[in-house]
């Protein structure tokens, strides 16, 4: 099945989530590899987020010049 936009923004932000969960246990706890392991998955969120975002306005604009066809 072929991903949209809002596909990869759902991802991004369960990432972002899930680092940020990381993070926090890994500051609590004192756990430099753990909270090096969140803040990778929140920027791989953020990455997934800006992907999304590239690939709505994408849609958007083959959609503008196939009308305009």
């Amino acid at each position: 099945m072929k991903k949209d936009g809002t596909d990869y923004k759902t991802e991004g932000t369960a990432d972002k989530i899930k680092g940020e969960a990381k993070d926090q246990y890994g500051q609590s706890t004192n756990d430099k590899t753990k909270q090096a392991e969140g803040l990778k998955d929140k920027a791989k969120g953020e990455m997934k987020d800006k992907a999304g975002e590239m690939k709505n306005k994408f849609d958007e604009e083959k959609a503008k010049r196939t009308k305009n066809e």
